[in-house]
């Protein structure tokens, strides 16, 4: 089997590794260098075991205009970017770009909306795409030929995510995880979903009815579920469909990323020029 192609959800790695280790990792400058260190070392884990064909790491808007139309609330309870994560997300492309990374980003969309993109162009492209990310709504690209690693602590590195790991954690396919979160909502995106209808009740619907519109429309219907279900249906279905339209990915225009060696000695000297010594000496033995 061929290598995969590692695409890597930046903005959600760099937060994660910003907040999971210490500030006092600094430059020789006093400057924080945590979510850089951090995030590299993930993807180097991943890289390490699975020998990808090439990396590319996607940044994007914060928020897609169009979602933020759909729903006002949409990301808003998100608070700023702190300044210590401010210097290390400009420096990110510099930095990862050291290592023979490649780096993709969109003014309009957001990075998930990349990482959707990359893994089908890969996957019609007869090939296979590794998707790293802590952004749960990614699961519906999982297939066959896409896999999504999804970071967890401990040294067993990020769990892997097909289609069978979806169906036995949500109890849906992949394809359903758009109408699975416009049902349930999602916190961390400032979606509600339908008011009383958690995670369960979001599957039993899906497995009774399909798809979200057939669950609005079966809402309609007597006696095919409870009076307090189908209020919570029937009360604003256009913002249930808002939902699913902001939690669906958007496919963006870019070419299949060309086959991209990684540079060890590169990489280790973008790692010492900012203080990084004992991870420069583990991409030194990559050369």
């Amino acid at each position: 089997m061929s290598a995969a192609l590692l695409v890597v959800d930046a903005p959600s790695l760099l937060y994660r590794a910003f907040f999971a280790l210490p500030q006092s990792i600094t430059d020789a400058d006093g400057h924080p260098v945590n979510a850089l260190l951090g995030t590299a070392n993930l993807v180097l884990f991943v890289v390490e075991r699975y020998a990808p064909r090439a990396v590319v790491l996607c940044f994007g808007a914060e928020k897609a205009a169009y979602r933020a139309e759909l729903y006002a609330p949409y990301h808003a309870d998100r608070p700023p970017m702190p300044p210590e994560l401010q210097r290390q997300w400009a420096d990110a492309p510099a930095f990862f770009g050291a290592f023979g990374w490649q780096c993709l980003s969109d003014d309009e969309l957001e990075a998930d909306d990349l990482l959707g993109s990359l893994a089908k162009i890969e996957q019609d492209a007869g090939g296979d795409a590794l998707l790293f990310t802590g952004d749960r709504d990614m699961f519906q690209c999982a297939s066959d030929h896409v896999t999504v690693l999804f970071p967890r602590g401990g040294k067993d590195g990020p769990e892997v995510v097909g289609p069978g790991e979806v169906r036995e954690r949500y109890g849906i396919e992949p394809a359903q995880v758009p109408d699975f979160i416009a049902l349930r909502g999602d916190p961390s995106d400032g979606l509600p979903g339908a008011k009383g209808i958690g995670a369960k009740g979001a599957r039993d619907l899906l497995r009774a009815h399909g798809t979200l519109e057939d669950v609005i429309a079966a809402a309609a219907r007597p006696g095919t579920m409870t009076p307090r279900m189908a209020g919570a249906l029937s009360g604003d279905p256009e913002a249930l469909r808002a939902f699913k339209d902001i939690a669906t990915l958007r496919d963006i225009d870019v070419p299949r990323p060309a086959d991209g060696p990684a540079d060890g000695a590169g990489a280790a000297v973008a790692a010492r020029a900012r203080g990084m010594n004992r991870l420069a000496e583990r991409l030194e033995k990559l050369t």
